[in-house]
C-alpha cells in the first residue's frame, strides 16, 4: 500500500486547480460506487484528482487515488487492495483507467458488497469495455458520462473568463438577454472558429501545435486496439473502418445512403451498419434517427455526423462542409448537456430536442421556413452575435454545460 500512497502523493502534487469541468458539480460524490466514462483525453483523470485536492488535506490517508495500470496491480487484486485500505481506515478509493484491469466489474461488485462504508470512484476511457462492465454493475454503479470541453469551458480555459452555464429552457426563453450578457464580457465569434477546429479535447491546452496529431492517435487507438479487442473487428478491416470515418467526415448534411457508402469502402451493408454502431459507442460518430423509441441496433440512421467538429477537421482530406461542421457542433453541445437529440426529418427543422423543441441549424441568413409551423421552433444561426426573436446564435448553444 505504501507504494500506492507514494504514487498518490506524487499525482496530487501536480494537479492543476485553476479550472474544473462542470461535471464536478453534477456528480453525487456521496454515492457508494461512481463510474465516470468518456472518450480518451476529455479529462477524467484530472477531474478525479481535483476532487481529492478539493476535499482532502495533503497526506490524508483516508483517501487513495491510483491507476489500474500501475505495476502494483500485477501482484495485487482490487479486492485485496480495497481490503487493506479499509483495514487501515480508508474511506474513499478512486481508481483510474479501471478498464485496464481484467474482470474489474466482478471485483468491484465484491468490493461493493463487502464494504458498506467505502466510497469507490472509477473511470474508464475505453468506452466499449466500460459499457460492457457497467452492465454487470447496473444496480450498484451510478454512472456519469464526461464529454469534451463545451465552448463555454473552452473559453474559460483559453481566456480566463468564466461564464456560468445556462439551461436550454433559460436560453430559449431569454436568448437576447443571455447573449448580451456574454458579449459584454467576451466576443464569442472571435474564438468560435478555432474551437470548431481544435479545443474539444482538453489536451489542446498541453501542446496546441500537435493537437490534430493527438486526435488522430486517439482515433487510431480506438479502431486498432479497442474495436479489434472488444467488438471483433478483423485487423484486416481496420483500414476500411478508417476509410468509413473519412467518408463520413466529408458527407454533406443530408440523408444517408448506406449502400453508396458501403460500395465506396468495399464492405457489405450489414457490416457497415454494425461498424457504425461500434463507432458511435466509442464516441467517434453520432447516429441520428427520427424516433429513438422505435430504433433498432442495426437500423439505418437517418443522419450521421462525426461526434464533434474537431474530428471532422482532423479526418477530412478536403475542406469540411460548413453545414456538417455546424450540425456536428450543435449536436455535441446538446448531447453533452444531457439532451436527447433526434433528426427532425425533411419537412421540419434539422433537430428535435427532448421530443419538444425543433431547431434548424444554418448560416446567418437562415430563415424560419422550416420551423414556421412549430410551436417551439427556433433557428440556430452561425455568424451572428446577438439573438433576435427565435433566431439564436449558434455559439450560444455551447454554454449549456
Amino acid at each position: 500500500m505504501e507504494k500506492l500512497f507514494a504514487l498518490h502523493d506524487s499525482y496530487m502534487s501536480q494537479v492543476p486547480m485553476e479550472f474544473t469541468r462542470s461535471l464536478m458539480d453534477h456528480i453525487n460524490w456521496n454515492s457508494r460506487l461512481i463510474g465516470i466514462k468518456g472518450p480518451k483525453g476529455v479529462g477524467k483523470s484530472t477531474l478525479m484528482k481535483q476532487y481529492v485536492r478539493k476535499n482532502f488535506k495533503d497526506g490524508d490517508r483516508h483517501v487513495l487515488y491510483c491507476s489500474a495500470d500501475a505495476g502494483y496491480f500485477v501482484e495485487h487484486s482490487l479486492v485485496d487492495t480495497a481490503t487493506r485500505f479499509v483495514q487501515s481506515g480508508g474511506t474513499h478509493l478512486l481508481i483510474d483507467e479501471i478498464h485496464k484491469y481484467d474482470n474489474w466489474s466482478r471485483e468491484l461488485k465484491e468490493i461493493y458488497d463487502l464494504f458498506s462504508n467505502l466510497h469507490v470512484v472509477v473511470s474508464g476511457s475505453s468506452l466499449i469495455q466500460f459499457n460492457d462492465g457497467q452492465a454487470d454493475l447496473s444496480r450498484r454503479l451510478i454512472g456519469y458520462e464526461m464529454p469534451g470541453l463545451s465552448f463555454r469551458e473552452y473559453l474559460w480555459f483559453e481566456t480566463g473568463i468564466k461564464i456560468e452555464p445556462v439551461t436550454l429552457d433559460q436560453l430559449l426563453a431569454d436568448s437576447a438577454g443571455f447573449c448580451l450578457g456574454v458579449i459584454q464580457k467576451i466576443r464569442p465569434l472571435e474564438h468560435f472558429g478555432n474551437y470548431l477546429k481544435a479545443g474539444y479535447y482538453p489536451f489542446y491546452f498541453e501542446e496546441k501545435g500537435v493537437y490534430q496529431q493527438k486526435v488522430q492517435a486517439v482515433v487510431n487507438y480506438i479502431i486498432e486496439s479497442e474495436l479489434t479487442a472488444y467488438r471483433n473487428l478483423e485487423v484486416g478491416n481496420t483500414r476500411k473502418v478508417k476509410a468509413l470515418l473519412q467518408v463520413l467526415s466529408q458527407i454533406v448534411p443530408y440523408q444517408v445512403d448506406i449502400a453508396k457508402i458501403s460500395r465506396n469502402i468495399g464492405i457489405q451493408r450489414p457490416t457497415t451498419l454494425k461498424y457504425m454502431k461500434n463507432l458511435e459507442e466509442a464516441k467517434l460518430i453520432r447516429r441520428l434517427f427520427t424516433n429513438l423509441l422505435t430504433t433498432s441496433d442495426l437500423q439505418k440512421p437517418d443522419k450521421i455526423l462525426l461526434d464533434n467538429p474537431n474530428l471532422i477537421y482532423t479526418l477530412s482530406s478536403v475542406r469540411p462542409e460548413i453545414g456538417t461542421v455546424r450540425e456536428s457542433y450543435f449536436c455535441s453541445q446538446l448531447a453533452g448537456a444531457g439532451h436527447k437529440v433526434e433528426y427532425g426529418g425533411l419537412k421540419t427543422g434539422d433537430f428535435k430536442i427532448d421530443g419538444n423543441q425543433v431547431i434548424e441549424v444554418g448560416g446567418p441568413d437562415k430563415g424560419f421556413s422550416q420551423v414556421k409551423d412549430e410551436k417551439e421552433g427556433y433557428v440556430a444561426a452561425d455568424g451572428i452575435e446577438s439573438a433576435v426573436f427565435r433566431k439564436i446564435p449558434l455559439w450560444a448553444f455551447g454554454f449549456l454545460y
